[in-house]
């Protein structure tokens, strides 16, 4: 695997950790009443965005390796371009649904 690409899949893996320390412990009510964490969390999802969107961008035959990715790339452009449209619940959702997948494919893509 060529080093960019790696670079790339490092920075989703270091952002999926970050958000699971961000909200290890926490539940819907506290992420809803700390502004704090949900600028944390969307944050570490615009990263994860963005480097999956250049990654399949260059190297399209990841697409098809990594679950939802047209999905987390669209994540990131709601957060970007969409920040009113963000809704809570929505994005809790996809950290207790989806996030523990994507950190696994990304770990074994990696390795």
């Amino acid at each position: 695997m060529k080093l960019e690409a790696k670079k790339f899949l490092y920075d989703i893996q270091t952002a999926c950790k970050a958000i699971e320390q961000f909200v290890a412990g926490k539940n819907l009510e506290h992420y809803e009443n700390d502004l704090l964490l949900q600028s944390a969390v969307e944050r570490q999802f615009m990263i994860i965005g963005e480097a999956l969107s250049q990654l399949i961008r260059e190297w399209p035959e990841f697409e098809v390796k990594i679950s939802n990715a047209r999905e987390i790339v669209d994540l990131r452009n709601v957060i970007v371009h969409g920040y009113s449209t963000v809704e809570n619940q929505t994005v809790w959702g996809i950290i207790q649904g989806d996030l523990l997948v994507l950190s696994k494919e990304i770990d074994n893509l990696i390795r």
